[in-house]
């Protein structure tokens, strides 16, 4: 449910469904988000779910402030399904070529890497939402003795496919880029392929996703 409605610029609604991040108020995000994109509303041009807000951005020649949000504050939500979210799974290389951080998180864990990896791959992990970078899923959520801070000192160039951990947080890089988020694996799966025009996104937020461990022979052979 939408606690509190204000105005974030000239062009847009910054929805607020609470303080807290959990699978339920970002289910509810979800569900209002893929629920307004289907009823088409004039002036809306884009919608931005996060973990417990959502932004309608509009168009001013169209709308205005005052009528979207009385329009969204009396939305019908129930007139939609709840949306059926896929289930996913990815296979993932934890050579220590690939799992930059293992030692490390090691340490700032006290846990050895058979248990962390182990923790890893029998957990399901929900997508909260996408963003930083395109088709970056923010997955949901790590076990409490598993989470940690950001690398003091990110890297400059993170390899495309890395497996990040921070905090209750798991994430993919969908491309090289700049990150502090301790790499424990890497993926050979396309998380985003921009060719894909109606939904490049691999993983959507509601999704669920499961990791599979793979070998480094696997992984080099994978889309061979």
């Amino acid at each position: 449910m939408i606690k509190n409605i204000s105005n974030l610029g000239d062009a847009a609604l910054y929805c607020d469904f609470g303080g807290e991040v959990n699978k339920e108020i970002n289910t509810e995000v979800i569900q209002y988000f893929r629920s307004i994109k289907k009823e088409k509303i004039p002036g809306i041009n884009n919608l931005t779910p996060s973990y417990n807000k959502l932004i309608i951005s509009f168009d001013l020649k169209k709308t205005n402030y005052k009528d979207l949000k009385n329009l969204i504050e009396n939305f019908n939500i129930n007139k939609y399904e709840k949306f059926k979210n896929k289930k996913i799974e990815i296979p993932v290389c934890c050579d220590e070529s690939l799992g930059l951080d293992i030692t490390r998180l090691e340490e700032k864990l006290n846990i050895d890497r058979e248990k962390i990896y182990e923790n890893f791959f029998r957990k399901n992990f929900f997508c909260y939402m996408t963003g930083f970078i395109a088709g970056m899923p923010f997955l949901g959520d790590l076990d409490s003795n598993m989470r940690v801070k950001r690398l003091e000192t990110p890297r400059v160039k993170v390899p495309k496919g890395s497996i990040g951990i921070t905090e209750q947080f798991v994430n993919i890089y969908t491309f090289e880029s700049p990150g502090g988020w301790n790499i424990i694996g890497n993926t050979p799966l396309k998380i985003f392929d921009k060719i894909q025009e109606t939904d490049p996104n691999l993983i959507n937020p509601g999704d669920t996703v499961v990791f599979k461990k793979i070998t480094k022979d696997q992984f080099r052979n994978y889309n061979e």
